[in-house]
């Protein structure tokens, strides 16, 4: 982990008084973070801020090494993430990305174990207050950034024309309906058990609750087949398969990114594009999604509804 210096610390370093800081921070471009409430400096890229503006600094400066062009996201999967990667490799040259689908739980231990650079989690905390920080506080040394990517809507994919009447967890929870789960630290798996809890029902009691797929897009594909009657997924999968949607609830779907990556150049260009128009228009056309928050950073307490 890269160290990260206090207000006092980089003052001392940069021989200033620390009400300085502020001004080089709005004036000059420090490299700088409140995502936890207060003004944290990663060193190296303060190190790196003071060598951009040293005169006469020699020619031969090392070039960027290839995994700075490289971005690696774990976690659970999505298919507005994977477009904003994609668009990602388009606008900047040479830089690639690659997604690994661990669901939520693995994205985040994968971030803690620098295996990568942004995790993608929407793990609803126990009392359905909040996403995600009971999560990371669990599984991480230090709190990260929390930057919100969407909000989307989940809710049972079904069969289309719905013949089996089901009108919502009522209807699963009785048992006559087969349904298609998802693997376990996945946040869809973790909302499905809170939605069987809520109805009373245990996972053992329901057909097909031991049939895990990896991905929203395999719940649908399950229906498609006849595999199962019912899964849980977002509004995206059952539009672009031109199934039906019974809508359950909105979530918040977050990044989570170490504190001290928070100001690498890949990880601030990903971010810079989330306001994107072609991804704000890519989002109405899959449809389930809400961009009201995206880009911003998110603290403890602020909910997972997008209102």
């Amino acid at each position: 982990m890269k160290k990260l210096l206090s207000t006092k610390e980089v003052a001392q370093y940069l021989g200033v008084n620390e009400k300085m800081i502020y001004t080089l921070i709005s004036e000059k471009n420090l490299p700088a973070t409140k995502a936890t409430g207060k003004w944290l400096f990663p060193a190296h890229l303060v190190e790196q801020w003071v060598e951009a503006r040293t005169m006469n600094y020699p020619e031969s400066a090392p070039a960027s090494s290839a995994m700075e062009k490289t971005l690696i996201i774990a976690g659970s999967n999505d298919m507005l993430i994977d477009y904003a990667m994609k668009l990602y490799m388009q606008e900047n040259e040479g830089s690639y990305a690659a997604f690994c689908n661990l669901g939520s739980l693995g994205g985040i231990r994968s971030v803690r174990d620098g295996a990568a650079h942004i995790a993608t989690s929407h793990l609803m905390d126990r009392d359905e207050s909040d996403y995600n920080f009971s999560f990371t506080q669990n599984e991480m040394q230090e709190p990260p950034a929390v930057v919100n990517f969407c909000f989307r809507e989940q809710g049972y994919i079904i069969a289309k024309g719905n013949p089996k009447k089901i009108k919502g967890t009522k209807e699963i929870a009785s048992g006559n309906v087969t349904v298609v789960n998802r693997v376990a630290g996945t946040g869809t798996r973790l909302l499905f058990d809170a939605e069987l809890a809520a109805a009373g029902a245990e996972g053992n009691t329901i057909p097909g609750y031991d049939n895990c797929v990896a991905r929203h897009i395999d719940v649908g594909f399950e229906i498609i087949t006849g595999s199962a009657d019912a899964g849980l997924g977002i509004r995206a999968v059952a539009k672009a398969l031109n199934l039906d949607f019974i809508p359950v609830q909105w979530e918040r779907y977050d990044l989570i990114i170490p504190k001290s990556l928070y100001f690498e150049k890949n990880i601030q260009a990903f971010i810079s594009l989330l306001r994107d128009p072609q991804i704000i228009a890519h989002a109405e056309k899959l449809g389930g999604y809400d961009l009201t928050r995206s880009a911003s950073v998110i603290y403890p307490g602020e909910g997972g509804s997008p209102e």
